[in-house]
């Protein structure tokens, strides 16, 4: 690739923006063209000069305009730049809120340079693919359904009902084993038992059957919910969201 790649920097740390003028100083695919310590002036540079640049590095909080009110306010005037999202804040809503506002990476900091260069060449290389760093496109996805499903991300048994389907994704060895392996690899990674474990994720999806979206209900767990909704086991909950994400990215890969 012969194009260079013109890139603003926004950033309410000093360091970051250092760091990304000087590695980039030296580059011969990437330009630092812009260099911002708070949100108001970087959207206006990025309003006022959207021909000028690519792609956007840019943290969510910072003063006087936020990260998510910049993304809204450059997809109401539709301008359609490359965005990575350079964030030491690691939150679900967060994370799913950036990525439907169209940006391609999430990263937390601190940032390797040289992996960040790679990501910002990569968004070039492939022009029509969007990503998120870290797997975060699968644990976006099975965020958002546990939301929409009315479990609270501040509730015990969420992360580890999220634990355990990314657990029940990635390996087909453990599908029918939630008692056996998954509730003490929880267990373990959280420094508790497999008893609170089991009942944290009981507890969850009670609070499930009675905030959520009962649409969403029924199509993942069939059209017989009625008002009593009877609750499925930790086991069911657990491997029939698994299985839809895991279907739903196989309809994506094919």
């Amino acid at each position: 690739m012969n194009k260079i790649i013109n890139v603003v920097a926004i950033d309410d740390n000093d360091v970051v923006l250092s760091s990304v003028g000087k590695y980039f100083k030296g580059s011969e695919q990437v330009k630092v063209v812009g260099s911002f310590n708070n949100g108001k002036d970087g959207l206006a540079f990025l309003i006022n000069h959207h021909d000028d640049y690519d792609v956007i590095l840019m943290d969510v909080l910072m003063p006087q305009i936020d990260g998510i009110k910049m993304l809204e306010e450059l997809h109401r005037r539709k301008i359609n730049k490359k965005i990575i999202i350079l964030s030491s804040f690691k939150d679900d809503y967060t994370i799913k809120k950036v990525q439907k506002l169209n940006a391609s990476y999430y990263m937390l900091k601190p940032v390797d340079m040289q992996i960040l260069e790679e990501r910002i060449i990569d968004l070039y290389a492939e022009e029509d693919e969007i990503k998120f760093s870290n797997n975060y496109s699968v644990e976006v996805e099975v965020s958002s359904l546990l939301h929409d499903l009315g479990i609270p991300s501040h509730v015990r048994g969420y992360k580890y009902i999220r634990e355990g389907i990314m657990m029940l994704y990635t390996s087909k060895e453990v599908a029918t084993l939630v008692t056996k392996e998954i509730y003490p690899a929880i267990a373990n990674m959280y420094n508790t038992t497999s008893t609170r474990v089991e009942r944290a994720i009981r507890h969850a999806i009670e609070i499930s059957w009675t905030r959520g979206d009962l649409k969403i209900m029924e199509d993942l767990f069939g059209n017989s919910i009625d008002f009593e909704r009877s609750k499925p086991t930790n086991s069911e909950f657990l491997t029939t969201i698994a299985d839809r994400v895991k279907l739903h990215r196989g309809q994506l890969v094919g």
